[in-house]
Formats: structure tokens, sequence, C-alpha cells
């Protein structure tokens, strides 16, 4: 059985970040305008860890919002100090951060291992230079390159993250992101669709006209390519679509764009079910029953059953039925035909696409 991981999340509020990017609002993102500091720290760890069962558990504390490394050294040390003494203690095993990446260097991330720092997760959101000045980054595709260099050669568990969709992009350069991203080799990596939030310079552009955000369909669409290719090259992609706060909400604070409250799982659900199109598609049988691990159920059933209807229109035989089983192994889907059976894992399935640079539009 896996252990369980537990994240304590300190919001760094936009004390940290220099620059305005066209789609941020961090006190949206991140649920938080106030100050923090160290008792902050301390009393938000405590927090946690009353609510955490330390045995088979992996407990990280991530410093998300702002630019970490943008905060002054003194402040740094002041919230790492705090997190470095938990760890020391053995009530948590990780200390993580989110940073931009013109703000690494060899002095920053010095520190950051003195500081016993294990993860340090970048602002990648696009490679194409185009985009980056359109949505307001202040810095270099080689920026980008030279601090996932340094943060490797630290030793430093490298992640990327990356935004589809921004102003001046396109499927195309979605995917051209992606594969300059791989080949820094990073080991985690967030894919968020572009939202237009409330209060930002891209509410403004939506407005005017000048941006149009991907629709949901899009997103889930581009969001599998983009998954396919991570999954293919062993990169663990730990999170898809923005997280639901009482911020973030389509109708409060999100103006416009693909949010969805389980967008993972609508993605997931697609690709599961462009799965089953294919392989039945091939099989030209009459009758076909589809075994699944209970566990698994949700992603066939995706998008309110809407993604298994359509295949099953596009289909000859409508004779298709579903059955949980938990003999089969979670991520895979046994087809019963009536003189045989298949197998298909859905990770070499992704692989096999990924192969073949084709990817099917349902």
């Amino acid at each position: 059985m896996g252990k369980n991981h537990y994240i304590i999340p300190i919001f760094v509020p936009h004390e940290g970040c220099p620059h305005n990017c066209v789609f941020c609002n961090q006190n949206t993102i991140t649920g938080s305008s106030g100050k923090i500091d160290a008792e902050f720290t301390r009393n938000t760890i405590e927090e946690y860890l009353k609510t955490i069962k330390r045995e088979n558990s992996i407990v990280e504390v991530s410093f998300f919002g702002g630019t970490f490394t943008a905060i002054s050294m003194e402040k740094q040390k002041e919230f790492l100090a705090v997190a470095k003494e938990y760890k020391e203690k053995g009530f948590i095993d990780l200390i993580h951060l989110s940073t931009r990446p013109d703000y690494i260097d060899d002095e920053i991330l010095t520190n950051l291992k003195n500081y016993s720092v294990d993860v340090i997760e970048l602002g990648v959101q696009s490679l194409d230079e185009e985009v980056l000045l359109k949505s307001g980054r202040g810095h270099s595709p080689e920026d980008v390159v030279k601090a996932s260099n340094l943060i490797k050669e630290y030793g430093f568990v490298l992640g990327h993250q990356i935004m589809l969709g921004l102003p001046g992009d396109t499927f195309e350069k979605d995917i051209e992101t992606t594969k300059k991203s791989i080949l820094m080799k990073p080991d985690i990596y967030r894919i968020y669709p572009a939202l237009v939030i409330k209060d930002t310079p891209m509410e403004k552009m939506y407005k005017s006209g000048m941006y149009k955000p991907y629709d949901l369909y899009e997103a889930v669409e581009i969001s599998k390519v983009i998954y396919c290719m991570l999954t293919s090259n062993n990169i663990n992609v730990i999170r898809i679509g923005l997280q639901p706060t009482e911020e973030i909400n389509e109708g409060k604070e999100i103006v416009a764009g693909p949010f969805h409250a389980a967008f993972r799982e609508l993605m997931e659900g697609s690709l599961y079910n462009q799965c089953i199109l294919e392989e039945i598609d091939k099989a030209k049988e009459e009758k076909i029953t589809i075994k699944v691990n209970s566990r698994d159920l949700s992603k066939i059933y995706a998008n309110k059953k809407k993604f298994f209807q359509d295949i099953k229109q596009q289909l000859i035989t409508t004779n298709i039925q579903v059955k949980q089983d938990n003999c089969v192994q979670r991520g895979s889907l046994l087809f019963v035909y009536s003189e045989k059976s298949k197998n298909v894992s859905i990770f070499e399935y992704m692989r096999k696409k990924y192969k073949e640079g084709k990817y099917r539009i349902l």
C-alpha cells in the first residue's frame, strides 16, 4: 500500500512577486491578502499536523503563491527556518516552494539547500517568446533553461508549471512548449488551462475582444495531448486545472475560461472513452463487456456520462455493458468479446499515442 501524501500549504501573497502577469490576481488565486511571518508559518503547520496521521504518510510543507525566491533573503530564511525545524524533528518530510525562473541563481540555491528545501517548482507558463511577451511574464525561454539546469545540478526535485491558452497561444505552441520542457527533465508537473480572473489585465483584454480563452472542450483536448506527452516521458503530473476554492469558482471570481471543479477527472474521462472508442471500433464485435476497477468507473462515466453516450452513438454496436471488477488493475480496461478478451493499460495506450504522434479528437 502506498503512503498518504499530505500537503501543508503556506501561501505567500503577492509580496514576493516583482511582476504583474496579465492572468494573475494573487489575492484571488491564493485566497489570501494578509501578511505572513514565522509565527503564521508555525501556527499553520501546527494546525495541519493535528489532523494528520503521521504513520505511513509523507508530509510536505509547501510555500505557494507569490515568487518565493524574490522575497528578501532575510524573509526567506525566516520562513524556511520554521519548516526546517519541523523537518529535523521528523514532523514533516519535505519542503516545497514555487518561484519564477528569473529568480534562481547560485546564491539562492545555496541558501535553499542550507535550509533543507527538497522541491522547487518553476512557473514556466510558456516557452514561446510571443506568448511570454503578451502575458507580461518579464522573462525569456532561456531563463527557464538556465534555472532548470541549475536546480537539477544542485540536486533539487524540479517542477514545471505551464499554462495553456494564454494570449498569443495555440495548440501547436502548447505542444512545442511541452516538448522543450520535457528536454529539461522536470520530475513533477502542473498543467493549468488559462482562466480569466476578475481584476486582472487579462479581464480587460477579454472584455475588449483582444483575448479569447480556450473553451472547456478545447482545454480538455489539448490537456489530453500534453498529459500523454508528459506521462510517456515518466514525468509525474501532480495537478491538472486550478484547484477550486471559495474565491475560485465559476461566476464568482472567474470571468471566463475552461473552469471545471474536477478538471482532471473530466480530462481523464475523455481519455478513457477515447481509448474505448478506438478499441471497440477495431474489434468489430456485436457484443462487448468492459470490465473496470470500481475506483476507475467514474472516469468512464465522467461528464454526466456524456463522453460514454457520445462514443456509443459513433459505434456500430450499442450492446456495450460496463461492469465493475476489482480484479482489473487500476488504470486498465478489460474488453471481453464473444471469443476473446483484451486488457488495455491506459498508460500504454497513452505511450502508443505519443509515439505515433496521433491524437484523435472526439
